[in-house]
């Protein structure tokens, strides 16, 4: 499953640091969507229910955390735009993504062989 662009938000705010309350992701993303604190309740709602978060609780708040893998996550929508926006046949290079706040240089190398790999999957369909 290839998460949208809002949900990818999400994601990141969780795989850096999970899990979190409703109103800990919506105080991270209100400066940037602008939301109200029902959308984003929604959001993760329904995040829930396709399988991209856990719901859990803690006392009497529900808590989040990502059941999508980070790097398998990233390779896919990495993937995804290679193919379906670029229009490229071979993966991206991983040397674009050195300097990226999100990718751990030790996380660079997996990122590259499922790259591959899904690069080679997409030449066979």
């Amino acid at each position: 499953m290839t998460p949208n662009l809002t949900e990818l938000e999400i994601l990141k705010l969780l795989w850096k640091e999970q899990p979190l309350t409703a109103k800990e992701i919506h105080e991270c993303l209100v400066s940037k969507y602008g939301w109200s604190y029902s959308s984003t309740r929604k959001t993760l709602e329904r995040m829930g229910s396709k399988g991209i978060l856990e719901i859990g609780s803690l006392g009497n708040k529900k808590t989040y955390k990502a059941l999508l893998e980070k790097i398998p996550t990233l390779a896919s929508c990495m993937q995804e735009f290679a193919t379906n926006v670029l229009e490229l046949d071979e993966p991206l290079p991983v040397t674009m993504f050195a300097d990226s706040r999100i990718i751990g240089k030790e996380e660079v190398r997996e990122l590259e062989e499922l790259l591959n790999k899904l690069s080679e999957d997409e030449k066979e369909r």
